[in-house]
């Protein structure tokens, strides 16, 4: 394997309660940076699949490493350690509704013990740059959809993962959020390195952002196009939807943020 695999899978099968496989001999390679999509029908083993290298699944056989660890025998320590490099982004949001926006998004740092005057400006600059910044305080039941997903995105980006694995994120939204969300991964991608994994029922838009794509049919995992940083399709234009900041200045900005964090 090679030094810069993000995720391999090595003869893999997965089923819930002892039934019938839901996947079946997944092997695959895939290189840190990369973007793919993630297609398949309904029940195809989608989630399954991000499911196993988010760790909440063990296989049933087979091998998965993620950054060359081998992950089947890791204690639940090590796994929470492996998941603070990775963040997953869900169509149902998955916010807390007890929490304001701003204590959705600063969870993941507290929780990984940053001082709150860190927190705060790390969180201000994520909030302003998907547009929220007004909502700090608000309640997340209170937004749009779209605001919703976004505060989502926004809980992920702020860990600065290696590896962001996303389901079915735009499925709830119109084309102008749709496309909004597609450029902070995008960005994501390009200024910090992440690899992304984003499933999707979508063929507009996997027509649109021609990265390589996942596909999981009758059990097993296959793959179209060859791997690829993201980069905008030619006929998308950021401007046209997007409201905030640029997003290349915002990921400089944030990741030096993150630089002096580390060495603090």
């Amino acid at each position: 394997m090679e030094e810069n695999t993000a995720i391999s899978f090595a003869n893999v099968g997965a089923a819930y309660d002892g039934g019938r496989e839901v996947l079946t001999d997944v092997s695959f390679n895939i290189s840190a940076g990369s973007f793919y999509f993630l297609s398949g029908a309904s029940g195809a083993g989608k989630t399954t699949l991000l499911r196993l290298i988010y760790q909440l699944h063990k296989p049933s056989r087979g091998q998965i490493k993620l950054f060359g660890q081998t992950t089947n025998d890791m204690s639940r320590d090590d796994i929470a350690r492996l998941r603070h490099k990775m963040a997953i982004v869900f169509q149902e949001y998955s916010l807390l509704s007890h929490l304001t926006v701003f204590d959705n998004i600063a969870l993941p740092l507290r929780v990984r013990g940053l001082a709150e005057a860190k927190i705060k400006k790390l969180v201000d600059k994520v909030l302003e740059w998907v547009g929220l910044a007004k909502y700090a305080d608000a309640n997340p039941l209170a937004l749009s959809g779209g605001q919703q997903q976004r505060v989502s995105v926004a809980r992920a980006i702020i860990v600065q993962p290696a590896i962001l694995l996303a389901d079915e994120p735009t499925g709830n939204l119109d084309d102008e959020n749709a496309s909004r969300l597609m450029e902070l991964f995008i960005q994501m991608n390009k200024m910090f390195g992440t690899t992304i994994i984003l499933a999707t029922h979508s063929q507009k838009l996997m027509d649109t952002y021609k990265f390589p794509v996942i596909r999981v049919e009758n059990h097993r995992v296959g793959f179209v196009g060859g791997t690829k940083k993201a980069t905008p399709a030619p006929d998308t234009d950021v401007k046209k939807v997007w409201k905030g900041p640029k997003p290349q200045n915002y990921f400089t900005e944030l990741s030096k943020q993150f630089d002096d964090i580390g060495n603090a």
